[in-house]
């Protein structure tokens, strides 16, 4: 059996309802192609480093799946069009990676957007406001 995981990024305004219906129909497809899912994460919504699509930010997914050699091809097939024409709408982009058989499965990744705390926008004009000011006396 081979690890494999499949990380993809969606619109930042994607709802429940359409996590719930890729969550759900991954999970099937997955299935179909007798594999073993191992996991569905959802990472968070993050920053982007440059536009994708026009969006400045992203939510990130990690699906995790274990699959014998033999049905591994047309599994990783049914998967790209799975991502890249049923769900183009709402996902920008995905990439898919062997982990091997023994492949780690835990990750230390940052704080997302949700969860991180935030500054508000007006105590930070203050402030640099405050330094420029002093900086010009």
């Amino acid at each position: 059996m081979m690890r494999y995981e499949v990380l993809f990024l969606t619109v930042p305004t994607i709802t429940s309802d359409e996590v719930t219906a890729i969550e759900t129909q991954c999970a099937a497809l997955i299935k179909e192609h007798k594999a073993f899912q191992i996991s569905f994460e959802r990472w968070g919504k993050y920053y982007l480093a440059y536009q994708v699509q026009k969006n400045d930010y992203g939510v990130y997914f990690l699906v995790r799946f274990e699959v014998e050699d033999k049905n591994k091809q047309s599994l990783l097939e049914a998967l790209k069009t799975f991502f890249a024409v049923k769900y183009n709408e709402l996902v920008m982009r995905f990439v898919i990676t062997a982990l091997g058989e023994n492949g780690a499965l835990e990750y230390h990744r940052p704080e997302s957007l949700d969860s991180a705390p935030s500054r508000e926008y007006n105590s930070y004009n203050r402030e640099s406001s405050e330094e420029v000011s002093a900086d010009l006396e």
